[in-house]
């Protein structure tokens, strides 16, 4: 291995160590808590040092939120690749959604922001594409299935998320950890209201 290959791998090392790091302190400590300076001590390099992989803490969140939301479509993938059926999709994915956000609670709160000010992640994340695309797939089926035409696609897929994200955000932020209580009853019965409303 040559000079310029090692100091790429070193590079990347030291940037996933920082990544591992923020992720730890995140878990121990929470978003609101996370600074250069911490991740810094934590991996006892200077605080250029981050600096040099980094342009910011919003940088070092960006990442992390992005690995977040790949993490969240390849669960929702699986969730629908259970079935043909695009309303037994849809209802596999609400709840793979579901569960991703309660088992992953820290990675769920970067993503979308909940609790912490104004964060853009969410908006300019291209992995949040991927999620959008399966969910809109099933309801395209759907429609396509029942010969509904009128139906306004991207309605539903917002209608959809907006449940879905709704009664989580209510339970994250009430700081309730059981998921099999009123607001998993309701979501069940919301996406079962949308599936109904779709094959009309």
């Amino acid at each position: 291995m040559g000079i310029a290959e090692r100091k790429i791998r070193q590079k990347e090392e030291v940037k996933s160590a920082i990544l591992e790091t923020a992720w730890q302190l995140v878990k121990k400590e929470g978003w609101q808590q996370l600074s250069i300076r911490k991740i810094a001590d934590a991996i006892e390099y200077s605080v250029p040092v981050i600096y040099d992989h980094f342009e910011n803490k919003e940088a070092i969140l960006f990442e992390i939120g992005k690995h977040g939301f790949q993490l969240l479509s390849k669960k929702m993938q699986q969730a629908k690749d259970k079935f043909t059926d695009p309303a037994e999709q849809l209802k596999a994915m609400a709840d793979a959604y579901w569960n991703f956000a309660f088992k992953n609670k820290e990675y769920y709160q970067l993503m979308f922001g909940l609790g912490m000010p104004c964060c853009e992640i969410e908006k300019n994340m291209p992995e949040k594409s991927y999620f959008r695309n399966l969910v809109m797939g099933s309801i395209d089926e759907i429609i396509k299935k029942n010969k509904v035409p009128v139906t306004n696609a991207c309605l539903k897929y917002h209608t959809f998320w907006s449940v879905i994200h709704g009664l989580i955000s209510i339970k994250m932020m009430r700081g309730a950890d059981t998921t099999d209580d009123l607001n998993k009853l309701v979501l069940d019965d919301a996406v079962a209201g949308i599936i109904k409303n779709l094959e009309r």
